[in-house]
């Protein structure tokens, strides 16, 4: 299969693909990012100690669940000693954990834990994926690596949008990654002026899904307790409620 290495590419070949498996291969063959590139291949070389016998993913890390979902949850990135070692979104890591447990108490998830891409899970009318691909330094992308990254995320939704009817966007760069989907998929003028994120905000729109606001489950937010496991219930038990899942 061709690599992508330059945006133009990423488009090409984002559009081509006809279902959500041809897609997870292109995307997991993106090279169009060098500092992404660089940072998930130099982390996959050095890393962690506790996880030094073990062979890192390293690569792109694509969409996850069902390919009809009613529900679907946009993160950040893939981190760097999760998703970028095992491969699959929000797995091996201590956010995945806190995720996980809330999904398999919502009925959305199978199992409680996610620690590698062969344990078992299975989620239930839903699909986890994020704005970025590739796990970035420091967690933050630049402006440049989140639009070249953009037509993966257009494609995914296009391929599940005739199920697809609530978004849950995992923090404030999630919730503005949102916006311009309204646009490329859904052939609307995003909202001016853009709702604000938070966590429990809910915008909603004809013809297009109910977006929800969750701050992102990351050790920052779930130690500290802004994050709380009532908070997740909550939002995952509005969020079935909207998309009419049992």
């Amino acid at each position: 299969m061709a690599e992508s290495r330059t945006p133009e590419q990423v488009v090409a070949r984002a559009a081509r693909a006809t279902d959500l498996a041809r897609l997870d291969a292109a995307v997991s063959d993106c090279f169009a990012c060098p500092r992404l590139v660089r940072w998930r291949e130099e982390v996959a070389r050095t890393r962690r100690a506790a996880f030094r016998d073990q062979e890192y993913w390293g690569r792109p890390v694509p969409g996850f669940g069902t390919a009809d979902p009613r529900i679907a949850i946009l993160g950040l990135a893939p981190a760097a000693h999760g998703g970028n070692r095992t491969g699959r979104i929000f797995t091996g890591d201590r956010s995945g954990d806190v995720l996980f447990a809330a999904l398999h108490r919502a009925g959305l998830a199978n199992q409680p834990t996610s620690v590698a891409a062969d344990d078992g899970l299975a989620l239930r009318d839903l699909r986890i994926f994020s704005a970025v691909r590739c796990a970035p330094p420091d967690n933050k992308p630049t402006p440049e690596e989140r639009d070249t990254c953009a037509p993966w995320l257009h494609r995914e939704v296009t391929l599940i949008r005739p199920t697809l009817r609530v978004v849950v966007a995992l923090g404030a760069f999630a919730w503005a990654a949102w916006w311009p989907v309204l646009r490329q998929v859904y052939g609307q003028r995003p909202p001016s002026p853009r709702p604000a994120f938070g966590h429990g905000a809910h915008w909603s729109g004809a013809d297009a899904p109910d977006v929800l606001g969750c701050y992102h489950v990351s050790q920052q937010n779930t130690f500290t307790g802004r994050l709380t496991p009532e908070m997740l219930d909550d939002v995952f038990g509005q969020a079935k409620q909207l998309a009419e899942v049992d």
